[in-house]
Order: C-alpha cells, then structure tokens, then sequence
C-alpha cells in the first residue's frame, strides 16, 4: 500500500494529537508510607503534574486521633499540591505516614510536587461568629466533656464543646477504657457475688492513702452502675461479655472492659452520640480564660482559634473538663521535683494544665497537686502504656534482671513503679504464656502494639523458657528457679512471696510472651477541688456559680494514687453530673427572667 505526501501529512498530526492527548492524560498510582501503627497506603491521580485526587486504600490508624489526617490534611495537600505540611497536631506518626505515601506515589509518576506548601496554605475563616451564646459550654472533649454535654443536651440546654486540639478525645481515646463498676452484669457470671459500691469506695478510699474526698468518692461508686448502663445502653459503649479486670488495689475483680480493650470504644461512641444530637464540638479552639460578672458568677470563656479571639457566653455555666498536666514537664516537676527529665509521659498533648491556673484565677482551689502517678509498665522507647502487658491483670508475673519477682504485680500502680525504680537498671520484663493469654487476649486485642514492640526489639515470643532467657539476658538457671517457683503457688492464697491477691498461674507451658517495661508520668491526683455536685470550690469550700469541673481537671477523688479502673468511672460519672446540673442552672435563669 502507499501514501501520498498529503496522506501521510495527516497521519501525522492525528498521531502528533494522539501522543499530546496520551501525554496530557491523568496518572494514577499507588504510594505507601508507615504510620504510628502499620502500613498507610494511598491512591494518587495526577494530571498536568497536580495532584487531582487522593484515595485512601488501607491504613490501621486509630480512627479518632486519624480523622483530621485522612480529611483535612488530605485536603490540604491536594489544595497545595504539596506533602510538605504541618503535621496535625496529637497524629504527627499517622501525618507522616500519610504524607510520605503521597511522595510515594508522586516518585512513582515521575511528578514533582510544591516544596512551599505550608507557604501557600491560607488559613480559611470558619463560620464562627467572634460571640456566641450558649446554655452551656463544655471545655475539653474528651471522655468528660462529652458526658457533661450530652446530658445537658438531653436535660433541655443548648450546648458547645470548645477542644484546642485538632482531635477529640485527649487521654480518654488512648487510655485502655476499663471502668470500674460494682454490682456490673457481668460479676455474677464470674462468680463475684459480694461486691458493693461501698466495698468500691473502700477500696478507692484506702487506695489513695485516705487522702481523697469520701463524700465525692461514695458518689462515684454509688452512681457507677447507673453510668455504665447509660454508656451502654444509651450511648452504645459495647463491653466484653464475660471478662472483667482486676487493678491493683481493688478487693474485687469489678472493671468492665470495652471492645478493643482502648478507650477508643468509648470516643467513638460518645462523638457519634453528641453529633446525633447536633452539639456543636470545635476544634483547634483553645480556651484562654473565664469570663465572671460582677459577683464572682463565671458567665463564659475567652477562646483563641489561629490567634483570633472568640468569646462563648454561657447561661448556665461552664464546664471545665480538660484533663491533667501529665504532659507538662515543666509542671509536672514544679510539684513533684522528683519526677523529673528521666521520665517520659504515657499522656496525650493536649495534658498540659493551663485550664488549671485558668480556674485559679477564678477564684477555684487547686489541691492535691504534688500528687502525680506513674505507669509502671510503660514502653522504654516512646514511654506509651503496654496495653499488651495486661495479661499481668491475670497472672503474667514481672521480673528483675536476675529473674527475681520483686513486688506483688496487682499492687497499686505507685508501688510497683517505685519497685521497679530499685531493680537493677530501673526496668522490668513483663512474663507470661498462652495459657495466661487465652484469658487476657491482650495478644489478639493489640496487635498494632505485637508488631511494634517485637520490631524495635523491646518483646519476644517464645517457644521455652531457654529462648526467653537468651533474649532478656537474665540466667536462664535464674528464671527456671523463679518459674517453678510460681508454678509451686498457683491458685489463690498460696503466693507466700508477695501474696498475690488473684492467685498465681502456672507457667509451665510455653508459648510465652515477654515484654521490657518501665514507669512513665500518667495520672495527676491533683486538680481543682469540686463538691459531689461537680460544683467547684474556692478556698473556704464554697462553690463558685457557674464553674463546673469533672474528670482529671479536679484534685479530690484520688487521693495520693489513683487505682487502675476508676478513670473512666470519674470522667463519666462527674461529666455526667456536671452538664445535668450547668444546664439546670440555665433553665432556672429563663424561668427566673420570665417571672
């Protein structure tokens, strides 16, 4: 066949534009990057070198802390077409994850991507007015605050939740959610029949060294039960059927323990449940000071969002719920100058505690503020809670370098930190088998946590006692005699070293797990000084209108220690007491300006 000049010209500029067209085309591929908790993997499409579009494939990301990163970081980096940004704030591992998964897929299609993105991000306004007015404002979006604002929803008031962080949740999201509750439903399955809120106040009472609030304590074990089936039944927290914890302290095994044994159950349900009832939850909105009237009455909150000002005019009250100080190391040392630069913190970053010193210079008490718990079984790397090593709550045992138990492993969290603190190298390994698992589940609950520890070198699963040996370094003739030892005690009552309350377990059998630990800051006893109305106090013990205060922002329940388990009780408790009672507040002020 041949073709004549004007032809072949022709054939040419269809393929000249095909070629253009091909060229112009978008490009898709796929990028990974690793997150705080495994493998992110993106989507990315490409056209005219822009990033068009992101798709997330896969990621293990708590879904509360992950929420910003996967929408508006998201946003941002198609906006910018950059992954040169801010991390968010409380998600910077996930942030990184995300954004070198972008890069990724950028190397991948041979596009160059903005170097300037923070640069060309302009901050948008949102549609907030700089004065607004409220029933209530709730301070703090965690576990308190969402209860605080869900039940003055539900008691008729009109409601806010102010968060300075880009996420909810602050240390109710990475705790791990047990919630101590007598009289539950699932003790009788267990076989615990004799338990009684005032046994659980006893225990809260002597636990905290006699130091705490008996009026405010006999309030939270007496109101526990009706608060965990309002969780349950109302908000949706699902609960494991038939397993309960045992915290160092109790007399009793009685916390409840959520789906996935993290608060993210709780968080998640609570956020569902307050956007159901449309209650407004800003975040990035930093609370700055208290705003009072003429007699003293807090009437509000100064905020500050990308230094803009705001103010949120309360009718009611306000309800502080902002946490403790556990992330303020300056603060922390302040009170406690013996917890200093050599620990890490378990907490999340939004404990910092300024919202403290706000409620002092209302006039509100603070005490108890020398109190501040550690952690004992901590990640030596980043300092995090081992949720794994739970299985001590059912008899995995804790070791010292020479393979010697050396403390009862459910005593109170202050006393097995200070005991491990005397151990050779100031750390502990964390011992237990299948048999011990198969009722933990720790393993199966945590796996992001298994992979984690196992890769930076800090756990081990072993097959026998000899491999357990070799990779701990403690003498394997050491960690035999201590084994059969413990193997000679099982059973309740017959622990003659340390009198382990649950009993021992026999530790025979592999396969066993064993993990390297040491104490972390996690808790702060103190904190402003509240009543059993969840009202708080000045100095003379006289409530200050309008300033309501629940959860680890107050200083009276916990005494010197806070036992394992009362946390979540606390935050919901009084959360739920304090929204009931602001609201109130304001429906009585509309009552009284109508008449």
């Amino acid at each position: 066949m041949r073709f004549n000049k004007a032809s072949m010209a022709v054939a040419a500029a269809v393929m000249s534009v095909f070629a253009l067209q091909a060229f112009a085309s978008p490009v898709t591929t796929t990028g990974t990057g690793v997150g705080k908790d495994g493998e992110i993997k993106v989507e990315v499409t490409f056209d005219a070198n822009r990033i068009q579009s992101i798709k997330v494939l896969s990621q293990q990301e708590n879904p509360v802390l992950s929420k910003k990163v996967f929408t508006d970081l998201k946003d941002n980096v198609v906006k910018t077409n950059s992954a040169d940004l801010d991390v968010v704030s409380g998600a910077s591992f996930s942030s990184r994850g995300f954004l070198a998964a972008v890069k990724d897929a950028a190397k991948k299609a041979g596009v160059t991507l903005s170097k300037d993105g923070q640069k060309s991000l302009k901050k948008v306004s949102k549609a907030i007015p700089a004065k607004s007015g409220y029933d209530v404002v709730v301070v703090g979006a965690g576990g308190a605050g969402f209860a605080a604002a869900i039940e003055a929803k539900r008691t008729g008031a009109s409601v806010v939740v102010l968060e300075k962080m880009p996420s909810v949740g602050g240390n109710s999201l990475i705790s791990g959610g047990e919630m101590n509750v007598a009289r539950n439903w699932v003790q009788p399955k267990l076989g615990v029949l004799d338990d009684s809120p005032e046994r659980h106040a006893q225990d809260t009472y002597i636990g905290g060294d006699k130091k705490g609030d008996l009026s405010v304590i006999r309030t939270l074990t007496g109101r526990a039960l009706e608060t965990a089936k309002w969780a349950r039944d109302y908000v949706g927290v699902r609960f494991e059927p038939d397993n309960l914890f045992m915290f160092g302290g109790h007399t009793r095994k009685r916390a409840l323990i959520p789906v996935g044994q993290t608060g993210t159950e709780f968080i998640t349900k609570l956020s569902a449940k307050a956007d159901s009832l449309g209650i407004p939850v800003i975040t990035n909105m930093k609370a700055v000071e208290l705003l009072r009237d003429s007699t003293g009455r807090v009437t509000g909150v100064k905020a500050e969002m990308d230094g803009r000002p705001y103010e949120f005019d309360a009718k009611g009250g306000v309800v502080l719920a902002t946490g403790g100080f556990g992330h303020n190391a300056a603060m922390v040392k302040k009170y406690n100058p013996s917890l200093d630069e050599r620990f890490k913190s378990t907490d999340s970053p939004s404990a910092t505690g300024e919202a403290l010193y706000m409620a002092e210079r209302a006039g509100a008490s603070l005490v108890n503020m020398q109190y501040i718990q550690t952690y004992p079984i901590c990640d030596p790397v980043s300092g995090t809670i081992e949720l794994i090593a739970d299985a001590r709550f059912d008899g995995a045992i804790l070791l010292n370098q020479k393979g010697e138990r050396f403390v009862e492993e459910l005593e109170r969290r202050d006393v097995i930190s200070h005991a491990i603190l005397r151990q050779p190298g100031a750390y502990t390994w964390v011992l237990w088998n299948d048999k011990i698992g198969s009722v933990s589940k720790t393993v199966e609950a945590h796996p992001d946590e298994y992979a984690a520890f196992t890769k930076n070198g800090t756990m081990k699963t072993c097959d026998d006692l000899k491999c357990v040996a070799d990779f701990t370094k403690i003498p394997y003739k050491n960690l035999k005699a201590t084994v059969d030892r413990v193997d000679s005690m099982t059973g309740k009552g017959n622990d003659r070293d340390f009198h382990h309350r649950a009993g021992l377990v026999d530790l025979s059998q592999g396969r066993y797990y064993v993990v390297k630990a040491v104490p972390s800051i996690h808790h702060t006893m103190g904190g402003i000084r509240i009543n059993p109305k969840a009202q708080a106090l000045n100095a003379k013990g006289e409530p200050i209108p309008g300033l309501y205060a629940a959860g680890e922002a107050t200083g009276v329940t916990h005494g010197t220690n806070r036992l394992g388990g009362n946390a979540y009780t606390d935050i919901l408790v009084f959360g739920r007491i304090a929204g009931e009672a602001a609201a109130w507040d304001a429906l009585s002020a509309s009552y009284r300006n109508k008449n």
